[in-house]
């Protein structure tokens, strides 16, 4: 399998990652408890956090190998 394509199946794997931690959050205030809403809300933030630092890493090995192309 080539690079590029294991790559844009894990983009899309996170991609898919990031829209289910983003559909929980509207759900977190229904919970009416404060405390436990805070931490959700906390561990929610630091999961989008680490989707984050993914598709950034995704995107430099992109760069890289296109520009090794060159």
């Amino acid at each position: 399998m080539e690079k590029s394509t294991v790559i844009g199946e894990v983009r899309e794997k996170v991609n898919q990652i990031g829209a289910l931690i983003t559909s929980v959050h509207p759900l977190v205030p229904k919970l009416n408890d404060s405390p436990t809403q805070n931490e959700l809300l906390r561990a929610l933030f630091e999961l989008t956090k680490q989707v984050e630092v993914i598709k950034k890493h995704l995107l430099k090995l992109e760069k890289r190998d296109e520009s090794s192309l060159l």
